[in-house]
């Protein structure tokens, strides 16, 4: 509520009623409306005398011409617009005040659209509501009542229409959002029929994504990312022994970071690089770009790929670093996807294209001592309650090979030129060929990529415990209680995979093994 505040302290203001009881009995915008309403002139309807305000417009052509307008608009039911058209269509056309009080019920001579036009500018009787004007008829001074209810009612009547216009703008406000949602499918839609709608992430504001592009500001990951030589010499070597696939073409890169993939896809032959990213690394890989001459080959462009418009119509290849812990952990694949269906040339294609997540049963006693039985007796107090909060914990880690007790299982493989977003979130059936008799005491998860479609030299990676470690380790599930299982027999169960509601890039996968239910979180 604005508080108005008399600038000259003359109490001209103490002459208004007081209002309303609420808001400490400030001085709120329908008062200060009303006070200049009521010292506005009022050019009458029906011949040339200004008057000091509408209700004194009303008297005099009640009073001189014989038509109570009150009356007309009750007569023929005017809502905001037909009270509005008559007077313009009296004012237009200068009619005389008598032909107003012989009209038909219909067709009323002011129908047309064209009465909506003001003929006076800040005409103040269009500023008027013509069911305050019925509702406050026997308001006007001539009838009787104290100015001083007047006024209160007027007041009233306003605070009312106020209350119905913040419901309405709230309500147009959210209208307003579910229309940018809209347009921004129906764009996708027009593009592709691969998307069936944006995603959670697509939709997140720039301000509820801050955090996320914060992490990847600090130079630390990128280093311990380009360190990583399983993720960035695989890379290499894909786009490096495969020039036919970047020979004379345009390549987006999503996610940019330092800009390695794209200087990478600039040797390997590319005509034209664009490297997008939200984060403020983009300022450093401008920097390192120059640094090795390639900025006529590669644009950086620093936004959201979901918020930002690329200077060109349509990408032959999309290449990104993408993959989070578990694969699918930060969503950054909703965002290639976003990429892929708006800018995708036909016969185009994304790279790494394919890649699974497998698993596979853990024994290791030690471990699960260290993490879960540990809380039943610290220092000579059971704190066994704090296994509910500690468990549903994913926990990112190397996994020793030799304490796997299984045959790794692959769970769901998608091929990320096809596969939509409603695919990332998925149940399936597993079942694990136990190798050793022993008690498993967790499961684990990882993910193998591959650069497959088009190239004479395939390239691929896993990130499971038997091969090189890389910064994406294994995500472990620890059980609560370990379950005894026998070399050769199948320990079955269910996964299921979705985003965290409260925050789309998070994960929640949920086990069902042996009659046990339990759900991780991966934040």
């Amino acid at each position: 509520m604005a508080e108005y505040t008399d600038p000259h302290g003359d109490g001209a203001a103490d002459e208004m009623p007081e209002l309303s009881d609420e808001e400490d009995n400030e001085d709120d915008e329908e008062q200060w409306q009303w006070m200049e309403e009521d010292s506005q002139p009022v050019t009458c309807l029906f011949c040339d005398r200004s008057l000091t305000s509408v209700a004194a417009t009303l008297q005099h052509c009640t009073a001189e011409h014989q038509v109570n307008l009150v009356d007309v608009i009750k007569k023929h039911s005017l809502d905001d617009y037909g009270y509005i058209k008559m007077i313009n269509f009296i004012r237009s056309t200068k009619c005389d005040a008598s032909c107003l009080t012989g009209l038909p019920d219909a067709p009323l001579p002011w129908e047309s659209e064209d009465f909506l036009r003001p003929v006076l500018q800040d005409d103040p009787l269009l500023q008027t509501d013509p069911e305050e004007l019925c509702s406050s008829e026997g308001s006007c001074p001539s009838s009787g009542p104290n100015p001083h209810d007047a006024l209160l009612h007027r007041a009233q009547a306003a605070e009312e229409r106020a209350r119905r216009s913040e419901e309405a703008l709230a309500r147009a406000m959210d209208d307003l959002h579910k229309l940018k949602l809209l347009a921004q499918g129906l764009v996708l839609n027009a593009e592709t029929s691969k998307s069936g709608n944006l995603g959670a992430v697509a939709e997140l504001r720039e301000d509820e994504d801050e955090a996320y592009f914060s992490s990847y500001g600090h130079y630390g990951i990128h280093e311990e990312m380009l360190k990583d030589k399983v993720r960035t010499e695989s890379y290499r070597d894909f786009m490096y022994r495969n020039p036919e696939v970047f020979r004379e073409k345009v390549v987006l890169d999503v996610g940019c970071g330092t800009g390695i993939l794209s200087m990478f896809a600039a040797r390997a032959g590319a005509k034209k690089v664009i490297a997008v990213d939200q984060s403020e690394i983009i300022y450093q890989a401008m920097d390192i770009v120059r640094s090795n001459q390639l900025e006529d080959k590669i644009t950086l462009i620093k936004g959201r790929i979901e918020d930002i418009k690329l200077p060109v119509e349509k990408v032959d290849i999309i290449i990104s670093e993408w993959m989070g812990y578990f694969l699918l952990f930060e969503s950054m694949l909703d965002s290639v996807l976003y990429a892929r269906d708006l800018y995708l040339a036909d016969g185009g294609s994304v790279y790494p294209d394919l890649c699974n997540i497998s698993l596979a049963a853990v024994g290791d006693t030690q471990k699960h001592q260290e993490r879960i039985a540990f809380w039943d007796d610290v220092y000579g107090f059971n704190m066994g309650c704090m296994k509910k909060a500690v468990v549903p914990e994913a926990v990112v880690e190397v996994v020793k090979a030799e304490t796997l007790i299984s045959e790794p299982t692959v769970i769901q493989t998608f091929d990320c030129n096809s596969v939509c977003l409603s695919e990332l979130e998925f149940a399936s059936d597993f079942c694990l060929k136990i190798t050793n008799t022993t008690e498993c005491t967790a499961i684990v998860g990882y993910f193998d990529i591959f650069f497959d479609k088009g190239c004479s030299n395939k390239v691929m990676f896993s990130t499971g415990p038997q091969v090189t470690k890389t910064h994406w380790k294994q995500t472990v599930f620890l059980l609560e209680k370990p379950v005894y299982v026998q070399a050769g027999e199948e320990l079955k169960g269910k996964i299921s995979v979705r985003k965290n509601k409260k925050d789309p890039r998070s994960l929640l996968v949920t086990f069902d093994l042996q009659d046990r239910k339990q759900t991780y979180s991966l934040q």
